[in-house]
């Protein structure tokens, strides 16, 4: 019976080294193997979401040339808009000229913010023409922007079109080119709302003069 008992307290014994053998494993693979595992886990994690960012983020020339671009020809736009109320006749011309600003002032800042997150510089304000941005599509040269402020009533509403007409499908052609060439998916997201609302803007333009 005695023996017995020896040999119980024996076989706890050995159960309690081996379990306490165990726990000691386990906490040194805390600090050894356990915590590789575990940050190994975590490093795939984060490098799975940096990678998911980077993609998201991803952007290439054409995207840099897209913003910068867009950005003085969307200020060109919203500075002649800007002339509408005061010496337009047409409600039809006001209420595009509105339109207009109302589209591309938001799409300025946002370009802009893309441009400064992506550490480029965004174009100064100021020179909207020709002479500066090196005969950008559609760009009005200093000329013919004193010549629409100088015109009131329907002498403006046909300026303001025709010239608007031929600002839109210059932005048409930069948007298309981002569709092609660009990598930042934002940046063809904005460029796809561009071809589409301008090239209706542009029928819109059009009509009004009799063209179609």
């Amino acid at each position: 019976m005695i023996r017995k008992r020896s040999l119980v307290r024996r076989t706890v014994a050995v159960a309690a080294s081996g379990v306490a053998a165990l726990v000691l494993a386990a906490c040194g693979g805390d600090d050894g193997s356990s915590a590789a595992g575990h940050g190994g886990h975590d490093s795939v994690s984060a490098s799975a979401a940096a990678s998911a960012s980077v993609s998201q983020g991803r952007h290439n020339a054409a995207d840099v040339a897209f913003a910068k671009g867009m950005i003085p020809h969307h200020r060109q736009a919203v500075e002649m808009a800007d002339l509408a109320p005061e010496r337009a006749e047409s409600p039809e011309v006001k209420k595009l000229a509105e339109d207009i600003k109302k589209a591309q002032d938001p799409e300025i800042e946002t370009l802009s913010g893309w441009l400064t997150s992506w550490g480029e510089e965004v174009p100064a304000e100021g020179g909207m023409d020709h002479s500066v941005h090196g005969g950008m599509e559609g760009m009005m040269s200093a000329e013919e922007i004193t010549g629409l402020e100088n015109a009131s009533g329907e002498a403006f509403d046909t300026a303001f079109m025709e010239m608007m007409i031929k600002h839109h499908e210059g932005a048409v052609e930069m948007a298309r080119t981002e569709q092609a060439d660009g990598a930042h998916a934002p940046a063809k997201a904005m460029a796809d709302d561009i071809v589409t609302s301008q090239s209706a803007e542009i029928q819109q333009m059009n009509k009004l003069l009799g063209n179609d």
